[in-house]
């Protein structure tokens, strides 16, 4: 791998910058978008059921919090209701979206990122290649003789012709994993997104009802 590294000159290094952040970024969003940190199944049900008669104790809505994202959307509905128990179901609403774009700002964290490597890394390929090109060019440029410019530099021509090769490809092996992984995450925080939406309406309801 590292006489690969070589043959490829300078230009492959910022490139495999990109593959190991890619890689970190791709871990991390697997850490963190599990569903257990972010919209556990029973957990809209468990905090209807802990507030059928009030709202619960101080120490519960903190446990609620620190449960998951939507947890802390859930929690800002019963702090809500508790620091005002005459708030308008408007205010109410509001609170809840305002805890919902500070969850969805959290799932979307770290995928403008990888996208950014997805894009940026075919041309960060292609800059080898011209770079490469110009590495041939100048091996067929050695001293103007006639024989000079047929044969050129073979050494000169072989690198020229490696980094070419080894970034335009090492470009797209880095590029086609970030952009599947993109679109992987970034439909896996829609549907999160969507499902904390439709637990925030049923639990504003209940919250509403809750405070008559």
């Amino acid at each position: 791998m590292f006489s690969i590294i070589q043959a490829a000159g300078w230009p492959i290094w910022p490139l495999v910058a990109c593959s190991v952040l890619a890689l970190a970024l791709v871990i991390e969003r697997f850490t963190s978008l599990k569903i257990r940190k972010v919209a556990p199944p029973k957990l809209l049900d468990e905090a209807i059921t802990v507030s059928r008669a009030a709202i619960p104790s101080p120490d519960v809505v903190a446990q609620l919090e620190q449960n998951s994202l939507l947890g802390e959307v859930l929690a800002s509905g019963f702090r809500a209701l508790n620091a005002n128990p005459r708030i308008s179901e408007d205010d109410l609403r509001a609170t809840l979206e305002g805890a919902g774009r500070q969850a969805a700002h959290k799932l979307e964290r770290y995928l403008a990122a990888l996208a950014t490597i997805a894009s940026a890394a075919p041309l960060l390929g292609l800059l080898g290649t011209v770079i490469g090109m110009i590495e041939i060019f100048g091996s067929q440029a050695g001293g103007g003789g006639v024989s000079n410019a047929a044969g050129g530099n073979p050494a000169q021509l072989a690198q020229g012709i490696s980094i070419a090769l080894y970034n335009t490809a090492f470009g797209l092996m880095v590029a086609i994993p970030s952009l599947i992984f993109w679109r992987y995450f970034r439909a896996r925080v829609d549907g999160y997104l969507l499902t904390m939406e439709l637990a925030a309406e049923r639990f504003v309801r209940h919250l509403n009802n809750l405070r008559k």
